[in-house]
Parts: C-alpha cells; sequence; structure tokens
C-alpha cells in the first residue's frame, strides 16, 4: 500500500511534473485539495474515483483527521492513491502531518515534490525572488500563525531580514502586515506585488508599495511578494531596472579581468 503525496504546483496543468502526470493517469483514488486547479484534474484516470477533501475557510476543526481516514481507507482498497496538493506537499500543504500519520498507519508514502506558488507566483510576474544588486536571499512566511506552535510569527524581524518577503495566504491579512512590516522598519516605499491565482485564467498581479499595501484589496489564493524585486517584471522590455547600467559595467569588468 502506498499514498503518493502529489504537488500539483500553481496552477496550470503544464506545470506539472512528469512524475505527477503518470500518477494521475494510472491512479486508482486521486483525493484532492479545494485549490487544485480543475485543468489538473481533467488529467485523472477516467476510471479513478476522485474524492474533493477541500477545506473551507473557517470549516471544523477536525477537518485534517477526517482527510487523513480518508487516506488511510483508500489505501487500505487500492493500489494506486494520489493525494493530491496544490503546490508543494511539504511548503504549507499539511504534507508531513498526512506522511507522519499515513506511516504510523504502516502504509508507504512517496513524495512527489510541485512547483511551489512562493516561487511560481513571484516568476509569473516576471519578479526574480534573489537578483544580483537586489538581495541575497528570500523568506517564506504563512499569513496566519499556526495556533499549535504557541507564538506569533515576529513580523517587526522579518523586515529586518533584507531578503524578499513572500507570504502566503496572507490575503485577508494585508493591512496588518503592511503595519507590523512597517513597525519594524521598513520603508514606506518598500516595491509591494500581488499575484492571485498564478498560471491560471484568474491571474491577475497588483503593484503598489507598502505603505499602499494597506489598502490593498486581493482574492485568494494569493502571493504577496515584498521587497526592492517586487517592483521589477524582468519578462517586460519596457520595464527599466535604476541599477542594470551599473549591474552591466561590474560585469564587464568583472569578465574584463578574467582574460
Amino acid at each position: 500500500m502506498t499514498v503518493h503525496l502529489v504537488g500539483a504546483g500553481p496552477g496550470s496543468p503544464d506545470l506539472l511534473t512528469l512524475r505527477a502526470s503518470r500518477l494521475l493517469d494510472t491512479a486508482d483514488v486521486v483525493v484532492h485539495d479545494r485549490l487544485v486547479d480543475p485543468r489538473v484534474l481533467d488529467l485523472v484516470a477516467p476510471w479513478a474515483e476522485v474524492i474533493d477533501v477541500g477545506k473551507q475557510p473557517g470549516g471544523p476543526v477536525d477537518a485534517q483527521w477526517q482527510i487523513n481516514q480518508v487516506l488511510i481507507e483508500a489505501a487500505g482498497r487500492n493500489e494506486i492513491v494520489v493525494r493530491l496538493k496544490g503546490g508543494d506537499p511539504f511548503v504549507f500543504g499539511r504534507g508531513g502531518e498526512e506522511a507522519e500519520v499515513l506511516r504510523a498507519a504502516g502504509i508507504d508514502v512517496e513524495v512527489v515534490p510541485g512547483i511551489t506558488s512562493a516561487i511560481a507566483g513571484p516568476a509569473v510576474a516576471g519578479i526574480p525572488v534573489t537578483m544580483r544588486g537586489h538581495v541575497n536571499g528570500f523568506t517564506v512566511i504563512t499569513g496566519h500563525s499556526d495556533p499549535t506552535i504557541g507564538r506569533p510569527i515576529d513580523w517587526e524581524a522579518a523586515a529586518r531580514l533584507g531578503t524578499t518577503l513572500v507570504v502566503l495566504m496572507g490575503a485577508s491579512r494585508t493591512t496588518p502586515i503592511a503595519e507590523s512590516l512597517l513597525a519594524g522598519g521598513m520603508a514606506t516605499d518598500t516595491p509591494v506585488a500581488a499575484v492571485e491565482s498564478a498560471s491560471t485564467p484568474s491571474q491577475r498581479i497588483h503593484r503598489t508599495t507598502l505603505a499602499g499595501m494597506e489598502d490593498l484589496r486581493v482574492r485568494a489564493p494569493v502571493v504577496l511578494i515584498i521587497g526592492t524585486v517586487a517592483g521589477l517584471d524582468v519578462t517586460d522590455s519596457a520595464t527599466t531596472d535604476r541599477r542594470l547600467g551599473d549591474l552591466i559595467s561590474q560585469l564587464t569588468t568583472e569578465h574584463a579581468g578574467e582574460r
């Protein structure tokens, strides 16, 4: 008995991995989340049982326990069970919890990574989360604290990290997040981008600043990108990065020195 924890990617079916696509075509049962794109579900084999276990915001607190039971029961009566999750199973997808429950029940687990929206969201907007001359790293944060950890997210500390901040599940918390980052010393004119439903037909991209983020109204699923790179669109030839000239000059000098 094996349950395959499969990442469905950000939305578009052509962003699935080859292994994910093959499993959907051969699975006996596919158990999927609410935000999995319908076009991805179209790839499921016609004979497969498809079970929607998507949790609604404000839903019952025991919803995860029920999902665990569905997976255990499905694995007990089928050879190939796919647990299909949006993005990557191990990036705010509770894949780790489900893997532990399944292994405790004596069920084998295989993880098939997916493209996380933390990377895909910025990418579809032409935003590199790291870029020379701008930033040396990026930090992925959930917009909602995990109550079981016992401590809230320290947004003021995040403001001082000096990395690109990528916030998932923050659609309803743009104002308090902005207020906390400003309180942490982040500049009011820090660029902010919000990407709704990345790589789907409903995709929308919003651009603003940290000061304007307090008035930003977006719909889930959304990825918030906060930092200097959020003001870029490197795929748009009409967009000029004010640091580009200095960077080209630096690269030219380094190349000349290598000769």
